[in-house]
């Protein structure tokens, strides 16, 4: 991943829980941590344990359908008791399938805060309808 002034990819907010397991035989660990955000590049995450660059980790996001995906570590942070990583996909068809991602953890979003600022509780296919027709035509290409 590159500087935000030189991101190629606009990276965008979210709480998904996603899990993570290194593929290292020796690293036999499976991760349940939250999701920072996510573009059509790569994901970042905050981890309690750092994680080689290079390291080659396999992520599941529990959206529907279920999102797996292979990604190499790009960089890892530490930030005071944890470490912030950012992974880079390694199949260009995982960055095309992580925009459907992306959209599903903006309409999680958008639910999460119309109940904060509401009260109202929508379900997912509400959240979306409503998503798409305030945001679908601003979401980023």
């Amino acid at each position: 991943m590159t500087t935000l002034q030189n991101r190629d990819y606009i990276r965008h907010p979210s709480s998904i829980p996603l899990d993570v397991k290194p593929r290292a035989a020796q690293e036999q660990m499976n991760l349940n941590l939250k999701l920072n955000n996510i573009s059509a590049g790569g994901l970042s995450f905050d981890s309690p344990v750092p994680f080689n660059e290079g390291a080659i980790v396999n992520i599941r996001i529990p959206v529907k359908p279920v999102f797996r995906v292979n990604a190499m570590v790009e960089w890892c942070k530490r930030k005071g008791s944890h470490y912030e990583l950012g992974v880079r996909f390694l199949d260009q068809e995982d960055a095309y399938r992580a925009r459907m991602v992306e959209q599903v953890c903006h309409i999680e979003q958008y639910r999460q805060e119309t109940l904060r600022r509401t009260g109202r509780r929508l379900s997912r296919n509400k959240a979306s309808l409503e998503w798409i027709q305030k945001h679908g035509p601003r979401f980023p290409h």
